[in-house]
């Protein structure tokens, strides 16, 4: 549920006196006159504004007869506002107990990123972020939020399992969904898509500027979300491939490690399990370079972008480059970018990690948006 369509709930509450406010500003009254047609005191009247005082039926007659409407109106208007009063009460206990929730959550990167409010992290501040993010997760409790997740955190292909942080993860994860919730796009046709990807390999060797618009047309245009967010500090993604219906496939990617050889391994990774497995699996990945904890359909999804980047014909020919000219003419022959192959020459282990590392292009989400929002 988006921001648009999520019921409303407010966390402040209008006393009667804004409605008599508002009248007295319509006649140019004081508060003062009001209290003589009223026949009460001054003071009793700046309280019933601030909703101090209420409205029993005798107030509420004599409302009717100088403001207007009825006793009924009147009377009905303080009834809802000590009911939400309560309510608001309520929630402010039930939030104050749910505070300790936010040591789990990346609440200063999600205010940089514009997904909650920016406000210092002080008490008296705290139970709003918890009902931020409640509205954020979509969610009604943090235990729900921990239910919803907790599948997801487990699926994660991790290298190191001490890495995993359900927090960062999940604000990841929801960031995409909530972007994923406004994009329409035709139903997935498979063949399309498969033409989509052969087109997207040739887009490699464009600047990131070019090439992240061309992606996100043509996978839509196939039914596949294709979606950027930042990174996120803990959550160590990727990428994620998933679907969000039947007829709709998402694939999210961040900007971790900030290489374009991670990106459009990443990229061709994803699209491997859009295009290979279940509908109903989740794949969130990592690729830092070392042994990873697989199963069988990351195997296979690394296995396919291995080869779909470079073809098996001309594999056996990676460990004769041994210079940056030889790494350059060989991937204008495959028509991929340069640092594709450096990257996969380091993961092959034929060069060091260190090496060729110029032949790679960086960027970050954040620079890609500045750049596009002039």
């Amino acid at each position: 549920m988006t921001e648009l369509t999520r019921p409303f709930t407010p966390d402040w509450v209008s006393p009667p006196g804004d409605t008599i406010a508002d009248l007295l500003e319509e006649r140019q009254w004081t508060q003062q006159q009001l209290a003589q047609h009223l026949e009460c005191s001054n003071k009793y009247i700046s309280q019933l504004i601030e909703g101090k005082a209420s409205i029993d039926e005798t107030i509420a007659l004599k409302l009717a007869q100088v403001l207007g409407s009825t006793a009924q109106f009147w009377l009905n208007r303080e009834t809802d506002y000590r009911s939400e009063l309560v309510r608001l009460q309520e929630e402010e206990k039930r939030l104050q107990k749910w505070i300790n929730w936010l040591e789990k959550l990346p609440v200063k990167e999600l205010m940089n990123q514009g997904a909650i409010t920016k406000c210092r992290m002080d008490a008296t501040n705290k139970p709003s972020l918890v009902r931020e993010l409640l509205y954020f997760f979509d969610i009604s409790s943090p235990e729900q939020w921990s239910n919803n997740y907790k599948e997801m955190a487990v699926s994660f292909r991790r290298t190191h399992q001490e890495k995993s942080d359900i927090g960062a993860v999940s604000s990841w994860i929801r960031l995409g969904e909530i972007e994923a919730e406004e994009i329409e796009c035709p139903e997935y046709r498979k063949e399309k898509f498969e033409k989509a990807v052969r087109e997207i390999r040739a887009l490699t060797i464009l600047p990131v500027q070019d090439f992240i618009p061309q992606i996100q047309q043509l996978c839509r245009e196939a039914g596949v979300v294709f979606i950027l967010v930042p990174s996120i500090s803990k959550a160590h993604i990727s990428g994620m491939a998933r679907w969000l219906n039947t007829n709709k496939a998402l694939i999210q990617i961040s900007d971790y490690g900030k290489r374009n050889d991670r990106f459009w391994f990443t990229f061709f990774h994803e699209s491997a399990h859009i295009l290979l497995h279940s509908k109903q699996d989740i794949f969130l990945d990592e690729f830092d370079g070392e042994e990873s904890l697989e199963s069988e359909q990351e195997r296979q999804a690394n296995q396919w972008a291995r080869e779909f980047l470079i073809p098996n014909q001309h594999s056996n020919k990676l460990d004769q480059l041994k210079s940056k000219e030889s790494v350059i003419n060989f991937s204008k022959r495959l028509g991929i970018h340069p640092g594709i192959v450096v990257g996969r020459l380091q993961k092959d282990c034929l060069i060091e990690q260190s090496q060729m590392n110029e032949l790679k292009t960086t960027f970050s989400i954040d620079d890609l948006e500045k750049q596009n929002s002039f």
